[in-house]
């Protein structure tokens, strides 16, 4: 297996100015909260290796194609990111290139060498959405695939039974975000599963224990069926 977390760090480099507020950065439009230690829990138990993005997602977004829209986002949730209107396509060009290829370069090495048989993409989402107030977004756990359901058939029904509240393509559609799955995953024809779990039960380290504690069955069974 190999475990990754697109949304991993909130790291900015010091020479880009996004013009945000700072307090913006510990929130899930910089990085999904707590996938860093719970991809590197996961990944020791299995004796498996996490590839961990290195940079905020409000510097470039390694979850979305090089062509798409929200790639270099101007605004998030509410929050506008000064700093990223009217970059040029120089500016965008070399966003590209420092950040966003090298990440999906070492990710396809690291497939080519270890050729797994599972990839587990690991994200975390909001309880409620600045711009959607009135959302209710009540699953602990999300599911999330494009095309190839394989994992996601078998893991639903097991996180069920272990009486976690599932969303099947909630709190969205992995055939809307899906992008490094699509890349490496359906690419090469592995199986892969997107979990989205909800951020408020990775807000700490106990939290962050007892996920991580829930999904090492879970993934073990479904990594046996895939078999």
């Amino acid at each position: 297996m190999i475990f990754v977390a697109d949304h991993a760090s909130r790291h900015i480099p010091d020479d880009i100015d996004l013009g945000v507020p700072h307090a913006a950065l510990d929130t899930h439009i910089a990085w999904d909260i707590g996938v860093a230690e719970l991809a590197t829990a996961l990944a020791d138990a299995f004796e498996a290796p996490a590839h961990l993005g290195h940079v905020s997602r409000l510097v470039i977004d390694l979850n979305r194609e090089e062509d798409a829209p929200g790639l270099i986002p101007a605004v998030s949730d509410g929050v506008h990111i000064a700093g990223n209107i009217d970059l040029t396509p120089a500016e965008r060009q070399a966003r590209l290139a420092r950040y966003w290829a090298p990440y999906h370069e070492s990710l396809a090495i690291l497939i080519d060498e270890i050729r797994p048989r599972l990839l587990v993409s690991v994200h975390s989402f909001t309880p409620q959405l600045a711009t959607k107030p009135d959302e209710a977004r009540p699953w602990e756990i999300g599911v999330l695939y494009n095309e190839d359901d394989r994992a996601a058939r078998i893991a639903i029904p097991l996180l069920e039974q272990a009486g976690v509240m599932t969303g099947d393509q909630l709190p969205y559609s992995g055939k809307l975000l899906n992008s490094t799955m699509n890349r490496h995953g359906e690419g090469n024809n592995i199986p892969y599963l997107g979990l989205e779990i909800r951020q408020d039960l990775l807000a700490d380290a106990a939290g962050i224990k007892r996920m991580s504690q829930l999904l090492l069955p879970v993934i073990r069974q479904f990594h046996d069926r895939l078999g």
